[in-house]
């Protein structure tokens, strides 16, 4: 049957849906790369709620997904970008997502890694009213909370310390404290502006070669407390020099979405591991992608992984933090929930085009385990709009 999705002008298009979904089972973790999946967070579609209320979860079908990408063999980054953290998901409610899922995690033998970071300090009228200090020991809350846990930390960036931090200096001086009291080696994230513009000028400057030279400064003087840093600046050059100038021993975890093909695959001096948001959509194929690559077989690991990267271009295009609403949908469309709501109603964030486009490029990859119940909810989402079926 034909899908008619919207095109420039107020027309439709036609668009044969894929009949045959891509044969790909669970297995054991991999053996060549660490790859997580950033998870994102199931709303509660029935809550009473506005977009400014505390975040209303669905846990179970929040946990019922973990489980399904642990099933791949892929670790979940909980509480992260893609669980909307600072963009619907407050402190209170990220901490409940990691106390759940590392308890989870823990049921079923999975991997996980959570975001620690210090968004229980809100802006202002005035901005940031808080010290380093304070910023700091934000900072200690929230680790604690992860270690509590059980859960591996991932040190992300902080709105906070980059509005308040004065240089450089201070970032070598809660990055220092925060890895000498960390009771296993941590995870570092650089999230550049395109995901989140209050985090402009991270590490004390906006030059990146300067910032970057801050960034190699912390891990060098606690290389034994980083277990790896995850890059997300969509510059795959820049990620390929810094990973070359790491200690042995810690890890480069990609966070590009655009490049991640060739920084996984890597060259002959080195390789990242991965720490995606478009691992989520992309699981399973990820997952038997990676696969191949644990058997030396590099070319059939770019022959499936390719593929994928117009979709996650077009999840990921600008404004680039938005590409949480794209994510959510494919999970409606590939089954993983009964709906198409999100925290905070970001499900508006994106245009109808878009949307639109998500699903043809993610049913072309065949992601859906059954293109009929994608197709058929693809035209109710359609109808919703006024679009003919």
């Amino acid at each position: 049957m034909t899908v008619h999705l919207p095109a420039p002008g107020g027309t439709t298009r036609p668009y044969e849906p894929r009949t045959e979904p891509l044969s790909l089972t669970p297995g054991a973790p991999f053996t060549s790369r660490v790859v997580f999946s950033a998870a994102h967070v199931v709303a509660d579609p029935y809550a009473d709620v506005t977009p400014d209320s505390p975040a209303a979860v669905d846990w179970d079908a929040t946990l019922a997904f973990r489980r399904h990408l642990w099933s791949h063999g892929l670790g979940v980054a909980e509480a992260m970008d893609t669980a909307q953290r600072g963009m619907g998901l407050d402190w209170a409610g990220a901490a409940e997502l990691i106390r759940r899922s590392a308890a989870e995690a823990k049921a079923v033998g999975g991997r996980i890694a959570c975001g620690v970071g210090t968004d229980q300090l809100s802006a202002t009228e005035i901005g940031y009213p808080y010290s380093v200090a304070e910023v700091r020991a934000a900072y200690e809350e929230q680790l604690a909370v992860c270690e509590e846990s059980g859960a591996q930390a991932i040190l992300m960036a902080s709105r906070a310390l980059c509005a308040v931090a004065k240089g450089p200096e201070d970032y070598l001086e809660v990055y220092g404290h925060l890895l000498r009291q960390s009771a296993e080696p941590v995870v570092l994230h650089w999230l550049g502006p395109m995901f989140d513009p209050a985090l402009e000028g991270y590490w004390g400057s906006t030059d990146l070669d300067a910032a970057t030279r801050t960034f190699l400064d912390v891990i060098a003087a606690h290389p034994d407390k980083v277990d790896g840093i995850k890059v997300s600046l969509l510059d795959a050059q820049r990620e390929i020099d810094l990973r070359r100038e790491l200690p042995d021993g810690v890890r480069c975890y990609t966070g590009d979405d655009f490049h991640y093909p060739e920084l996984i695959e890597g060259d002959d001096r080195g390789f990242s591991h991965a720490l995606l948001g478009i691992f989520d959509p992309l699981g399973p194929l990820a997952a038997e992608a990676v696969r191949r690559l644990d058997t030396g077989d590099a070319g059939a690991f770019r022959a499936l992984l390719d593929p994928t990267v117009e979709l996650s271009r077009h999840l990921f295009q600008t404004p680039t933090r938005y590409y949480k609403t794209g994510v959510v949908l494919l999970a409606w469309l590939a089954g993983h929930q009964s709906h198409f709501t999100m925290v905070g109603g970001l499900q508006s964030a994106r245009s109808l085009p878009h949307l639109a486009r998500a699903y043809e490029l993610a049913d072309g990859l065949g992601l859906f385990p059954d293109p009929a119940l994608a197709e058929s909810r693809m035209k109710d989402l359609l109808s919703v709009y006024g679009v003919a079926r």
